[in-house]
């Protein structure tokens, strides 16, 4: 299966093929100058499926007990770059007997004797990088027993993988695909012989994109928390490399890791995972924490934004609002039409979610993942503050942007708490309305207040709106407001339909209340995962009603209830977590 690709795409691809022919001819690295201590972090739970014959790459299974890697049927074009950037070596060196190193060694070896002379899909600026980075860290683990020819021929791929990256980095996508691009030429310049003049261009390239995609605030164009995680992972590990070899990094190199730890300490729910907005998942566990470790830089943002996100915490919970307007332009590939949703995670225990990104599970899901309604947020007449439809690639999608063009926001103390205020314009030109959200938590954390409202605010506005009430007779413009619950959240409706319990499996239980203004139902929702084979069941507290009025307003809360005495013990160790977290 091929991806739908455009006139330069096309062309890139053939010229990567050009170069990767060419690499061939290069003088081969002959061994180790130094070799960087390995800093990537695999799962043994993953590494004992590989060894067993599952594998699961990219929201795609395939059983093959037996079979080698590179024999396997390839589901779609994602599976197939997972394969080829090698960062399932990092499982198997997890897992790390001997049985384990074995079909590490067969899979490094069937891969150069099938793609090492330049063909096949691997040879991609960005799958090149992630894969020198995991030969490199690995070596040891896979030249263990490996007879001279075999070394030598490892050492050759490596030497004609640096030559096509050192000529090909620049063709990389903007953006994570170039850091990692970039990242593993560093690696290779750095640890092989006779490569060492690739090294620096590379580096003095990194600080050009860190100063260049890194803004203020420590953020990415994308805005998505997981690839700012994953950038800043490649950061902390092309300076421990260059450290390594009694090497400061650049200034702007630096600064950029200054910038985003930070901004990832507030993107971070009290759990440890982050926030899952504009197609970024929760992050590979382990990997923040060690990333956060490696950079030595403490703190987070105190107040204001970081990457357009606002952060409410206290006591053992926390929650993160989308506060800005979604990415625009190159960036916009997986923006969420997302603006004043957000999530809340009480100590170890996601409460409210966002249903996430449905990239892994088809063109369907994707689209579905992106739009208003798969976000727990107000959406007016069903309809999201931004659309999707086809583009000219085929099976490719460009957002067209219908979007908030104003979101101002504030955060306060309350009498009790910390204030959250935000708004947007998106529903203005179609309804002359203005989507304003309040939220206030308690200063222990114990319970949230939150406040929707629609409101006409200028004479204009409220022209538009009049229309729009012509047009369905008088009979109210129709909105939800939609909390969707983490799936291991036991939800029902109890107290006479007046409000919903919501149970937590270490003993927590909420109570989301609302002020009578709307009707309440709890419908079937789903949680998107990435790595998961099919989107997991889960459940939506709805709010809905009619703006018949220039302004109205809904109120709701949630509240912690109880706990029960047999959670204790965890909650205890929950605390413990959380501080320890706090502190990283």
């Amino acid at each position: 299966m091929s991806r739908p690709e455009k006139g330069s795409a096309r062309r890139g691809r053939f010229l990567d093929r050009v170069h990767a022919r060419l690499s061939v001819l290069s003088r081969p690295a002959t061994g180790f100058v130094s070799q960087p201590e390995p800093r990537t972090i695999g799962s043994f739970a993953k590494g004992r499926q590989l060894m067993v014959g599952n594998f699961l790459f990219a929201g795609s299974l395939v059983e093959a007990p037996g079979h080698a890697i590179w024999d396997l049927p390839m589901p779609d074009p994602w599976f197939e770059d997972e394969l080829h950037g090698f960062a399932w070596l990092d499982d198997l060196a997890a897992v790390g007997d001997r049985a384990a190193r074995d079909l590490a060694q067969q899979w490094t070896w069937g891969w150069i004797d099938r793609y090492g002379r330049g063909g096949g899909p691997g040879w991609a600026p960005d799958l090149a990088g992630r894969r020198l980075i995991r030969w490199i860290n690995h070596a040891l683990f896979l030249l263990r027993s490996r007879d001279t020819p075999q070394s030598r021929a490892f050492h050759r791929s490596l030497g004609q993988q640096t030559v096509f990256l050192s000529r090909r980095w620049k063709s990389a996508a903007t953006g994570i695909a170039r850091f990692e691009a970039l990242t593993g030429l560093i690696y290779a310049g750095l640890a092989l012989e006779g490569m060492e003049t690739l090294a620096e261009p590379a580096i003095r390239a990194l600080g050009r994109e860190c100063a260049d995609q890194i803004d203020g605030q420590g953020g990415l164009p994308t805005r998505n928390p997981e690839e700012l995680l994953d950038v800043f992972t490649l950061l902390t590990w092309a300076a421990a490399a260059l450290g390594a070899v009694g090497r400061t990094p650049g200034r702007e190199h630096l600064d950029a890791i200054e910038r985003i730890a930070p901004t990832l300490r507030t993107l971070r729910h009290s759990d440890g995972g982050l926030a899952r907005f504009h197609g970024g998942g929760r992050g590979a566990e382990g990997r923040l924490d060690h990333a956060l470790a490696a950079s030595a830089v403490k703190g987070r943002h105190s107040d204001g934004l970081a990457m357009g996100f606002a952060r409410l915490s206290a006591g053992r919970t926390s929650v993160i609002i989308d506060a800005s307007r979604p990415p625009e332009g190159k960036a916009s590939g997986n923006a969420h039409a997302s603006t004043l949703a957000f999530e809340l995670t009480s100590g170890r225990r996601p409460v409210v979610v966002n249903c996430g990104s449905g990239i892994s599970f088809g063109r369907d899901w994707r689209r579905a993942g992106r739009a208003t309604p798969s976000h727990s947020t107000l959406c007016l007449d069903a309809t999201s503050t931004g659309r999707l439809a086809p583009g000219k690639g085929g099976d490719s999608l460009e957002w067209l942007v219908e979007a908030p063009r104003r979101v101002p926001i504030q955060i306060s103390h309350a009498s009790d708490g910390i204030r959250f205020e935000g708004g947007h314009d998106a529903y203005v030109k179609g309804y002359g309305l203005t989507h304003a959200r309040l939220l206030e938590m308690t200063f222990d954390g114990r319970g949230m207040a939150g406040e929707d409202m629609l409101l006409a605010l200028e004479e204009g506005d409220k022209r538009r709106f009049d229309k729009a009430m012509d047009a369905v007779r008088l009979a109210g413009i129709p909105w939800q407001i939609r909390f969707h619950l983490h799936p291991e959240a036991d939800a029902e409706i109890d107290l006479g339909g007046a409000a919903v319990s919501i149970a937590l499996r270490s003993g927590e239980i909420w109570i989301f209340r609302h002020d009578g203004r709307a009707e309440m139902r709890l419908d079937a929702s789903v949680y998107l995962e990435k790595n998961r084979l099919k989107p997991r069941a889960t459940k939506q507290i709805v709010l809905s009603g009619r703006a018949m009025e220039y302004a109205t307003r809904i109120r709701w809360s949630l509240s912690k209830a109880q706990e029960t005495p047999i959670s204790i013990r965890d909650l205890a160790r929950d605390d413990a977590e959380t501080s320890a977290l706090d502190e990283q």
